[in-house]
């Protein structure tokens, strides 16, 4: 069977999704080996997916928590460098990945969109290679915002001049990056590329949203095969939550379960309106946090928590807008209120409002609008329809095994992109 190079950002939603890809390719007899910094092999859970370390000099042990740190807190300076770190990653891969992915003598490649460097070797050594996008897709089109922005969706005039401006912004942002990834180009013989969106496969390219969870797009491009999830039992753990009052979850993911200020505004909104408040903050806060969480109206605060067994039992999920999480809500049918930090989050929380799955706030609104706003949700019954229809897509879309299917097809073949498939 075949050889495939694996090349994703070494951060936690994006190696999980990625890692489900790969079991499901190696359990069809496919190897698989994830090329990147050393610190990146920490987050691979199961030993038959194989590591290749890289940037033993530029990115040694210990450097990822840097932008662990940098990606946990992107506001202001940080996020230019967080940018910045983005770049010098992509260099480190440009640099190193050609003699490494000769050595492996890999067949092709399959590469998170969020690491162009990925496309841009793959493209210099003519290997065939797809590109998934674990969190929104970045695949540009006219009339559709960047996946980063916050807005919704509009045909008019003023909105599609949004989008552009938004656009030139996001790109003057970016320039460091897409400086590296043209000085690479050059050296392969290849044209230039302005951005992510330019290092993008032409065979296949595979999404974790569904169409319900986008935007309408014009070019059918995009396999939408929902969240790329490990084979498993599903839990039957259950909270003991008081069937006469409703009962909400709140999480900010891996990265933002620091935000003691947000969780505490949460619970805040959720006393004043009797509910029962269970908060996971992935280890981001101490006791003596957790304590204030209590008293300020929490009925539970753990670190972790079995997200989709709880969102089972859930009226109501408080999200920063992670796209597993929210994928997680629309398969258990919770109604999404959303308050976005960073990254594709803002994108998230607009589609979210726009397709009818929930709602969202500024994470910088007062408890009272967020009771306001969650009491709204919790009511909304066109909400819960609109789930409906969202859920049922979702259990279609195909997972981990049609995202394998797609990628076999495509890497067998460097001639000509793959239509839409229909799952």
């Amino acid at each position: 069977m075949s050889h495939y190079a694996l090349i994703a950002p070494p951060l936690f939603s994006h190696q999980r999704a990625m890692e489900a890809l790969a079991l499901t390719l190696i359990a069809r007899g496919h190897r698989i080996t994830f090329i990147h910094q050393a610190d990146a092999q920490s987050g691979l859970r199961d030993p038959r997916i194989a590591f290749h370390a890289v940037g033993a000099t530029s990115h040694p042990p210990g450097s990822l928590a840097r932008t662990l740190a940098l990606a946990a807190s992107p506001g202001g300076f940080s996020l230019f460098r967080l940018i910045d770190d983005m770049a010098r990653t992509s260099d480190m891969l440009c640099r190193e990945l050609p003699a490494v992915l000769n050595r492996l003598a890999v067949d092709g490649m399959i590469v998170d969109q969020m690491e162009p460097a990925g496309g841009l070797v793959a493209d210099a050594l003519g290997l065939p290679f797809v590109s998934v996008a674990c969190a929104l897709p970045v695949n540009r089109e006219p009339g559709l915002p960047l996946p980063v922005m916050p807005f919704s969706y509009d045909t008019g005039d003023r909105a599609r001049q949004l989008y552009a401006s938004s656009q030139r912004v996001y790109d003057w942002m970016m320039r460091g990056q897409r400086r590296v990834l043209n000085r690479h180009a050059r050296v392969f013989g290849l044209a230039p590329r302005d951005g992510l969106h330019d290092c993008l496969s032409p065979l296949a390219q595979i999404s974790q949203t569904i169409p319900a969870l986008d935007f309408p797009r014009r070019e059918q491009h995009l396999h939408h095969v929902g969240p790329l999830r490990r084979a498993g039992s599903a839990s039957d753990a259950r909270w003991p939550v008081d069937s006469s009052r409703p009962f909400v979850f709140a999480s900010l993911g891996t990265l933002q379960g620091h935000r003691f200020k947000l969780f505490k505004t949460i619970a805040h909104a959720c006393r004043r309106l009797d509910l029962q408040l269970l908060i996971a903050h992935c280890g981001g806060l101490d006791a003596a946090q957790a304590d204030s969480l209590h008293a300020s109206g929490a009925r539970w605060v753990t670190d972790f928590a079995d997200q989709p067994a709880v969102l089972a039992q859930a009226q109501a999920v408080i999200t920063h807008g992670g796209l597993n999480t929210v994928t997680d809500a629309i398969a258990h049918q919770t109604p999404i209120l959303a308050l976005p930090i960073a990254f594709d989050q803002p994108g998230v929380a607009a589609r979210v409002a726009w397709s009818g799955l929930g709602r969202r706030v500024s994470r910088f609104c007062s408890s009272d609008t967020l009771a306001h706003t969650l009491d709204a949700l919790l009511h909304d019954r066109r909400c819960r329809e609109r789930l409906a229809d969202a859920r049922t897509q979702l259990a279609q879309a195909g997972g981990a095994a049609r995202a394998a299917d797609i990628t076999e097809r495509a890497l067998s073949t460097t001639t000509s992109p793959l239509a839409e498939a229909t799952p």
